[in-house]
């Protein structure tokens, strides 16, 4: 009789292949016991006794299994009647993966359970319990990035009621459903990133990160590879498990280029690949990988002069200038200063508020550093000041400028020179009480270091 032949009798053959499984779990498994209807302990095998500090299986017998087994879940199971096919049991040596099966008789009563500890089953799982470990660590880490890269901003949070202003949110919050390229503009401090924010947390992409990168900020050395990431082992001083870049980083969601006007040419070329192709390559790397980001982009330069002197490629600025913002300066909205200040103070957590004097004082200053310097003015003002109510002179002594009258009656000059001048000497005065120390006057004046060289450059004045 052929072995396929003996294998026809459902009945038998299913006998058999239980009888088989039992002892095989038995014999393998580092420890069996088996409980009765109240959960008590009937018979447990000299292993598992030797593992929970018993010389003798025989003094288990009769003990609730908790007391022998802490954490047990045999009362669960006979409670219930339900199975519990695969578990961890953690123990004071290791843990184990466990297996409980309800115990019925020949009428389908339930009258017990029985448990297997599979400990040389955990070895034969370890690759599979490191791997699950191992994807519970990635995703806690992705949900804290998450969380970290989240928009920080809302429209909300975008002060003004002037009609510059609500201009610049209408048209932030119709580009804020489309997928298509933001370009802002407008000078350093009108408030250019808190829009971006606030776009990307009206979009549908809100759910994803938000990603931003400074090309003013990063040397140039760095920047592409800032941008795209690395390969191992891409350049001398590279991650050997390379990096991600910020497009990846940013995969799903919004990627944020600031001072985009200050990207070298070469890399402008390979954005341009990646708005167009949708695709890019990391440093080092042959792999070509997908790319699906939305791009906001900002600038305070002026991008077409810019093209004009070749400094910014043509075909680039026409696509990223799907949808042109144009963020105003703070003396082109002075009607939102009195809103803005109190948002500002607010936000500094400070009881101070402005008189009528000091608010007009305000509104006579010509803001080169715009909301930036509106709020290093303001906490300036608290720090000085005696009183919670802030008059003209403690707004003046915050600015560091001429008397209020003078300012109020400046001597006959064209626009543009008299914002030149005062531009001058905001600069030179904390130039000179930083003495001379770029990033600590860049820092006061709430300016990037790399706008603040610019300016020294513009209006030829000398730094250390």
């Amino acid at each position: 009789m052929h072995d396929s032949d003996s294998l026809k009798d459902y009945q038998r053959v299913r006998l058999l292949a239980i009888r088989s499984l039992f002892e095989i779990i038995e014999q393998s498994s580092e420890g069996t016991v088996i409980v009765d209807r109240d959960a008590r302990i009937v018979w447990m095998n000299e292993r598992y006794a030797r593992r929970f500090g018993l010389a003798d299986a025989s003094a288990a017998i009769g003990q609730p299994c908790e007391s022998v087994i802490p954490g047990s879940l045999m009362r669960e199971v006979v409670t219930q009647g339900q199975p519990i096919l695969l578990d961890m049991l953690d123990t004071p040596k290791d843990p184990l993966v466990v297996m409980r099966l309800p115990i019925h008789d020949d009428a389908g009563s339930l009258i017990g359970a029985i448990g297997f500890a599979l400990f040389d089953e955990l070895r034969s799982l370890s690759p599979l319990l490191k791997r699950y470990s191992s994807m519970q660590q990635e995703l806690a880490s992705t949900r804290s990035l998450l969380r970290a890269r989240q928009a920080k901003y809302s429209f909300t949070q975008f002060i003004g009621t002037s009609a510059a202003s609500l201009e610049v949110k209408r048209r932030a919050r119709r580009g804020a459903s489309s997928d298509s390229p933001v370009l802002l503009l407008g000078e350093t401090g009108t408030g250019k990133e808190l829009l971006a924010h606030a776009i990307h947390a009206a979009s549908p992409r809100a759910h994803k990160a938000f990603v931003s990168i400074n090309s003013a900020a990063i040397p140039e050395t760095l920047l592409e590879a800032e941008f795209f990431g690395t390969a191992p082992g891409a350049f001398t001083g590279a991650d050997r498990k390379g990096r991600a870049g910020k497009l990846q980083i940013a995969e799903g969601g919004t990627l944020f280029l600031d001072e985009i006007g200050d990207m070298p040419l070469p890399l402008q070329s390979k954005l341009l690949r990646v708005l167009q192709e949708k695709e890019y390559e990391p440093v080092g790397s042959n792999q070509m990988l997908r790319s699906d980001v939305r791009v906001i982009a900002a600038t305070s330069r002026d991008l077409a002069a810019a093209m004009a002197r070749g400094e910014f490629r043509a075909d680039l600025y026409y696509r990223l200038n799907v949808l042109p913002i144009q963020v105003p300066p703070l003396r082109e909205r002075l009607d939102d200063l009195p809103a803005l200040s109190e948002a500002i103070l607010e936000e500094l957590g400070s009881r101070h508020e402005l008189d009528d004097d000091a608010q007009a004082l305000l509104g006579r200053h010509a803001w080169p550093g715009n909301i930036r310097e509106l709020r290093n003015v303001l906490e300036r003002a608290t720090l000085l000041a005696e009183q919670t109510r802030l008059n003209a002179l403690d707004v003046q002594a915050a600015l560091g400028t001429l008397s209020p009258l003078a300012v109020a009656s400046p001597p006959p000059q064209r626009y543009k020179q008299a914002c030149e001048a005062f531009e001058r000497q905001l600069l030179e005065n904390t130039l000179a009480r930083c003495a001379g120390n770029v990033p600590q006057a860049a820092q006061e004046l709430g300016l990037g270091r790399s706008t603040l060289y610019k300016k020294l450059v513009a209006l030829g004045i000398k730094s250390q």
